[in-house]
This record gives structure tokens, sequence and C-alpha cells, in this order.
């Protein structure tokens, strides 16, 4: 079944400290959603069609019926975004891991795809990648 348009995502994400994770993700250069704020969320805007929901442990519990996943001692998925450059996906992880972040990985460069990764406070696993225009492999 084909959409009938674009879908927005809205992904969403368990945090022990609230204000902690606005801090890291401020620092990081993203923008939240005031309108879907409170003391237990926040929404996260990654752009115009993607939001990451940040909830405390306690209001993610409300929305799910699993035990919650411990992000500090296994992963469950990786979260990955878009950069306009190598030096942003290396600043970025530079910014993640001087703020509270921690290393996920060494750099990757693909020559036609460059990427870097960090956890978050959280533990959750970031990935950040520049693809080069006009360099990828022929299929």
């Amino acid at each position: 079944m084909k959409p009938s348009r674009p879908r927005k995502l809205f992904l969403n994400l368990p945090v022990a400290d609230l204000k902690r994770s606005v801090d890291f993700f401020t620092k990081l250069g993203f923008e939240f959603n005031k309108d879907f704020t409170d003391d237990s969320a926040t929404c996260m805007v990654v752009g115009e069609d993607a939001y990451v929901m940040l909830l405390t442990d306690t209001r993610f519990k409300e929305f799910i019926k699993k035990p919650l996943h411990d992000a500090t001692q296994s992963t469950a998925g990786t979260y990955a975004l878009s950069a306009n450059s190598r030096a942003e996906v290396d600043e970025m992880v530079k910014i993640a891991l001087s703020s509270g972040g921690s290393k996920a990985a060494d750099a990757m460069d693909l020559g036609f795809m460059y990427g870097g990764s960090f956890y978050d406070p959280d533990g959750h696993h970031w990935e950040l990648a520049f693809m080069e225009p006009g360099q990828m492999p022929p299929q």
C-alpha cells in the first residue's frame, strides 16, 4: 500500500532526565516545539517531517506493554541523521562527546559516505552520515 502523501516521522525515546537530554540536544543544534513540551516530554524537531519525542521513563511507560529497554546495556536500534558535510559530522560528534555523550564507534569513511556516531547520555546510539554528491558507486 503506497501512502497517498509523504508521512511524518515521530520517534519516541525514553530518557532518564529530560532537562539533561534537552540541554544535550540543544548543544547539538536541535530546537524543540514548545507546543508539545511539558515536565515529562518534549518534541525535538529534526526536520520538516521528522521529530523525536523525548519522554521521561515514567511517561514513556504509559505507552508500552513490554518492559522498558535499557539502552545503556544493549542496543535496540540506531538513529541515523544526515549531515551537510564531513566537517559537520566531526563537529557534532565532538560536541556530543564533550556534552555528556560517549563514543559509539570510530569514524567511517567509505569514500562516497562519511559517518560518525555517539551514544547520548541515556545510551541511545546516534549515527551521522554525509553522502558525497555524485560519488555513489555504480550499481
